[in-house]
């Protein structure tokens, strides 16, 4: 568009010249005055092609038929030559960069750890028609096993995810991160469908990007031993989230039926795990609860109830990169295009993924998350030129909002970049709207 433009100035400059010589030759071979302006017009009209437009416009349609054979959809005719400019690709984490298939492998509860083996998915009913041995009732979590079932049915009660059977496998109806841990309660004996009709949802908080927590307020409908775990509130509210966040809002830790105090050892103990997880590149999710009152229950905001809650412990979720990122990778900077992830996962865990697909650390160089990864809390605090300055060295965002991205778009198309965004939410409309190239 921008040549196009440039090239219709030329055009248009030089029909008026080029008129303006024939008139004045004519004039000064004694030509009458009215048949040299007829001419100059004539001229001036015919040098500029009349089938430019549709020329353009053809070419874009054979690149938009083109690109809709490799299952890509082109709204607007011009986004096929941008796309063909484009200098920085941002691209979300989940979904885009990983396979999408959540898997719990980790729960970490009070103080301990226990890692779903293969060996217990075998055995346990969320691949099994019949009831088969569960996670909770293995040797070896015998102790940890009230503790494991309130995290279980806190995952699966502060959750918007279906699980169905389909070909002896639980296909996921709904955000994918929230059906691994509903597929992590059955493995542990605790079925959604068994539980919700004793702790039915009266209401909810939904999720924040701002916060990075949801909550659902329960009532008791049941004996509190007709639960997975006795509880003996009529209402509670469990809260899932960023372990961080949870851990800000939480005072006292639930540890093995007994809440005691979360002093500094715990909550560096949980920080030290939080962070050897995402190392690893997984997603961690914590689980915390509370008991409310009515007036809570009634109208729940985010100050009255996510406020001294009870932590429970976390799940190490996987989301494996794609395999043709990697490649995709390489020929993006082959190209000459820049690779950027922004996403709203743990700094180590966008820092992990990162170094394996090449987006970083692909020179050869060292890499550390806390030098090449910046995050939302330090982006906030920037202003437009220093944010600006920033993106032509960072090539990782984490715990970035859609607010962020929108600010990010911005900074680079403000140091002359052609920037494509991918985004799969609604929040991410801006972002993409602002963008010279918009994949949703």
């Amino acid at each position: 568009q921008q040549r196009l433009d440039k090239l219709g100035k030329w055009l248009a400059l030089a029909g008026v010249a080029i008129a303006l010589v024939i008139m004045g030759l004519g004039l000064l071979r004694g030509e009458a005055l009215s048949d040299m302006l007829l001419t100059a017009v004539s001229v001036a009209v015919a040098i500029i092609p009349e089938g430019l437009p549709a020329v353009v416009t053809f070419t874009l349609a054979l690149g938009a038929r083109r690109m809709l054979r490799r299952n890509a959809l082109i709204r607007k005719l011009p986004a096929v030559e941008t796309l063909g400019s484009v200098t920085t690709i941002c691209s979300d984490k989940t979904g885009t960069l990983t396979e999408n298939r959540m898997t719990v492998v980790v729960l970490d509860i009070a103080g301990h750890r226990v890692e779903i083996n293969e060996a217990i998915r075998e055995n346990a009913p969320a691949f099994l028609e019949e009831e088969g041995s569960s996670l909770l009732e293995q040797p070896d979590q015998a102790e940890q096993a009230k503790a494991l079932a309130l995290l279980l049915m806190g995952g699966a009660l502060c959750n918007d995810a279906e699980v169905e059977q389909r070909d002896g496998r639980l296909q996921t109806l709904g955000d994918p991160t929230e059906g691994a841990l509903l597929v992590a309660g059955k493995q542990g004996g605790v079925h959604r469908s068994k539980v919700l009709p004793l702790l039915p949802r009266i209401s909810e908080i939904p999720f924040d990007s701002e916060r990075k927590r949801m909550t659902t307020i329960h009532r008791r409908e049941a004996t509190p031993d007709a639960l997975p775990v006795p509880l003996n509130e009529e209402l509670v509210a469990f809260t899932k989230g960023a372990v961080d966040s949870l851990m800000e809002r939480s005072t006292h830790v639930w540890d093995s039926g007994k809440i005691t105090p979360m002093d500094d050892a715990y909550r560096q103990r949980v920080d030290e795990a939080n962070g050897e997880m995402a190392a690893n590149g997984m997603r961690v999710l914590g689980v915390a609860y509370r008991p409310v009152d009515e007036t809570m229950a009634k109208a729940p905001t985010a100050d009255t109830v996510e406020r001294d809650l009870i932590f429970i412990g976390f799940f190490g979720i996987i989301d494996p990169p794609r395999g043709e990122v990697r490649d995709a990778v390489a020929v993006c900077r082959q190209a000459g295009i820049r690779p950027v992830m922004i996403t709203g996962d743990h700094p180590l865990t966008a820092h992990y993924i990162a170094r394996d697909l090449g987006i970083i650390g692909s020179d050869g160089q060292a890499t550390s998350a806390e030098h090449d990864v910046l995050t939302g809390v330090a982006l906030q605090q920037m202003d437009d030129d220093a944010l600006a300055e920033q993106v032509e060295r960072t090539a990782v965002y984490a715990r970035v909002s859609p607010e962020h991205k929108l600010r990010i778009v911005r900074a680079l198309q403000k140091k002359g970049h052609i920037a494509a965004m991918t985004g799969d939410g609604v929040n991410d409309a801006p972002a993409l709207k602002q963008a010279d190239i918009g994949v949703a």
